[in-house]
């Protein structure tokens, strides 16, 4: 891997008021922070502030102006870690400040916010996508774990092979579609999916994620408690039904398409035949299987009825909320010591994100993108991301990028130990699907 790698920064939008800006942790100094300069060239290592002092200006202008609309501006960058590739459109350009105490003893860097109304950036047109860049490979992906922006962002990445990887984004109308779906869905489910939305000037500036959503008055507490509820029913009744020899056999098809969540609610409702709460017990076709994708292989478990925990490979697991889920890193999801734990925790949040833990006929996680939102309460924001972009990827949630082995991506990465060509396109102007350079 080189050094440095030159990057294609292009302007689809329909804006001549567009800048980039790169920042990051440089890994041949001491993982100090550091910004590319206004040129495109020059680095920019802030010190510390003297004194103490917080919420100090930086002292190099760092945004890199990518001209009128169609331009292409070159940019080099050393090898960075936990890079970032920002973007603003009109008028006003993002701030960053800094405070004292950086890595490498330098500065630390205060971002940009789309959660602090009082943040300088919080009326700003602005996007990000994410990188690293180091002795083993270049590796990037678009996101939109926190918001979804109004200005969409592709990747290109060309090997020295001639292969290409290509992440489309959303078209330049991304986020009105977005936005289209989530008043759809709250209108369907009278959740606040819709005042996800912030707008600026009467229109649409971005759209926060649910995991975000008490910072503009849209409450989700308790929406995933049925999800839970639902997988903690299924299996820990296929664990008595096994035990009472009434289970079904492992990989047996499940006896009737209704799934157990809506199954539950019929009951709780009183509706349903005698017939079908009989059968609830038999829903799960085998005890849930986790595919660590790690050294611990494939492991099993099910609810176990004195503790109410999922029990996988020795790890116990409570019952996650809603917050949990929506996070990924709270609660059962709290990462530690454990090689065996830590790889289950992703396949498993994602499994709740998607409410693929629900789904009939599925027991082994991670599922197949077919089994993804079928069930209800899902996270529709995630789905509706995902219809939003034109191939269908990019992060929604933490665990986003868990798939089966084999399986299609869903988090919108292109990565290579031998990039050459790397392309960053803001704007969603001339968007395309296909692995093929601009």
């Amino acid at each position: 891997m080189p050094d440095s790698l030159t990057i294609q920064l292009v302007n689809q939008t329909t804006s001549s008021n567009v800048y980039a800006y790169i920042t990051g942790l440089a890994l041949q100094r001491d993982c100090a922070r550091v910004l590319l300069k206004a040129d495109g060239k020059g680095l920019y290592y802030p010190a510390s502030p003297a004194g103490g002092k917080i919420l100090q200006p930086l002292a190099e202008d760092c945004a890199i102006a990518l001209g009128v609309p169609g331009n292409t501006v070159t940019v080099t960058i050393p090898q960075i870690a936990g890079g970032r590739i920002w973007f603003s459109a009109g008028e006003r350009k993002l701030t960053f400040l800094l405070n004292p105490g950086g890595p490498g003893g330098g500065a630390a860097l205060v971002e940009p916010s789309v959660l602090n109304p009082s943040d300088p950036n919080a009326g700003v047109d602005f996007c990000f996508c994410e990188f690293t860049l180091n002795s083993d490979q270049l590796f990037a992906n678009i996101s939109y774990v926190d918001f979804v922006a109004r200005l969409p962002i592709a990747l290109t990445l060309r090997t020295r092979t001639g292969a290409v990887q290509h992440v489309s984004g959303m078209p330049a109308d991304g986020l009105a579609r977005v936005c289209d779906g989530l008043c759809a869905q709250a209108a369907r489910d009278g959740r606040p999916w819709d005042k996800l939305i912030v707008s600026r000037d009467g229109q649409p500036l971005r759209v926060l994620s649910p995991t975000h959503g008490e910072a503009v008055g849209a409450s989700f507490a308790g929406y995933f408690e049925p999800l839970v509820e639902a997988a903690w029913q299924r299996y820990r009744e296929q664990q008595q039904a096994q035990a009472q020899g009434q289970g079904q056999a492992p990989g047996e098809p499940p006896k009737h398409g209704l799934n157990l969540l809506a199954r539950l609610k019929a009951k709780a409702q009183g509706q349903g035949s005698d017939q079908q709460q009989a059968q609830q017990p038999s829903a799960g076709c085998a005890l849930l299987r986790i595919d660590t994708q790690a050294a611990a292989g494939i492991v099993t478990g099910s609810v176990a009825a004195q503790s109410d925990e999922l029990v996988l490979a020795g790890e116990s697991f409570q019952r996650p909320t809603t917050a949990d889920i929506l996070g990924c890193n709270s609660g059962p999801f709290t990462t530690g010591p454990s090689a065996t734990r830590n790889a289950i925790i992703p396949r498993l949040a994602a499994a709740f994100q998607r409410s693929a833990i629900a789904a009939d006929g599925v027991d082994e996680h991670p599922s197949h993108p077919d089994t993804f939102y079928r069930c209800e309460p899902t996270n529709h924001y995630s789905r509706v991301v995902h219809e939003a972009n034109l191939d269908g990827k990019g992060y929604a949630f933490a665990y986003d990028d868990v798939q089966p082995d084999g399986g299609a991506d869903q988090s919108g990465k292109v990565n290579a130990g031998d990039p050459e060509v790397f392309v960053v396109a803001v704007g969603g102007g001339g968007a395309y699907v296909g692995d093929r350079m601009p």
